[in-house]
């Protein structure tokens, strides 16, 4: 892949109790690519994202985020590139929601300024594309776990990336929130050609929001494509040890996922 935003290389990592760990993982992720990473609990979707982000250090293999080392480069250097969204993010200090998202112009303000107007500007309306303009002035602790999850997702945007990474963002969001939450992902994809890259546990979402996707099993990719090429019944089955029915849903096109129940599992054994 010629223009590549992400790219791993034979990477190797395990974590010290033994837990997980991977050995000549390779994946390229394109410029303006929306590329979904799937797989059970325990596969090391988080693990790979974190290499990405360099909050982890491969064992060997080598990690090229925007043209830099994720793991050794200068952080604010890399956090004008790359915005991170975790799945939790506790602050312990009474933060209002839009002093969290001005926090996302950090990497762009030089030594001790304060933020400018435009960095102002840039903070709200990230906050009223994530819809949580209204919060502005709430202490973040005080906010439900869908008003935290958008207001993080809000700073990353404020942050104005090339990158994002975003781990489970959905998480917390009811239905509603979670299509508004990807269709603005989508829409700043085709607008301003925002790379996205996320863990997700839903292979519906993944399904009908990305045109690639990854599925890892065992600390190592098992199959990338596109999802149709991928989030196939076969490799549920092998993947994440269950059945489930898989189909074209009418009207989006995209793949639909329905968990069967053991008791109606139709196969027989």
């Amino acid at each position: 892949m010629t223009d590549a935003i992400v790219r791993l290389s034979d990477v190797a990592f395990s974590y010290p109790s033994g837990a997980m760990r991977t050995a000549g993982l390779s994946l390229e992720v394109g410029r303006g690519e929306m590329l979904a990473i799937v797989g059970p609990n325990g596969s090391g979707k988080t693990t790979l994202l974190k290499l990405m982000a360099g909050l982890l250090r491969p064992a060997s293999g080598s990690i090229e985020v925007c043209g830099l080392d994720p793991a050794r480069c200068d952080r604010r250097v890399f956090a004008q590139h790359v915005a991170v969204v975790v799945a939790q993010m506790p602050t312990g200090f009474p933060y209002t929601a839009l002093e969290i998202v001005l926090m996302g112009r950090a990497p762009h303000v030089e030594g001790f300024r304060l933020e400018t107007a435009r960095d102002l500007d840039a903070a709200r309306r990230a906050m009223a594309a994530t819809h949580v303009l209204a919060l502005a002035d709430r202490a973040f602790d005080t906010l439900s776990s869908g008003e935290r999850q958008r207001v993080a997702v809000a700073r990353a945007l404020a942050q104005e990336p090339e990158l994002l990474l975003l781990d489970e963002p959905a998480a917390f969001l009811d239905i509603k929130q979670q299509t508004a939450l990807y269709d603005l992902l989508e829409g700043l994809n085709e607008t301003e050609n925002l790379t996205v890259i996320s863990v997700l546990h839903d292979l519906n979402l993944a399904a009908l929001y990305f045109r690639r996707v990854a599925m890892l099993s065992s600390g190592n990719l098992y199959r990338v494509g596109a999802a149709e090429a991928v989030i196939t019944y076969a490799a549920i089955r092998e993947v994440f040890d269950t059945d489930v029915y898989v189909d074209l849903n009418d009207l989006t096109g995209g793949l639909n996922v329905l968990p069967l129940p053991s008791r109606r599992n139709s196969r027989k054994t």
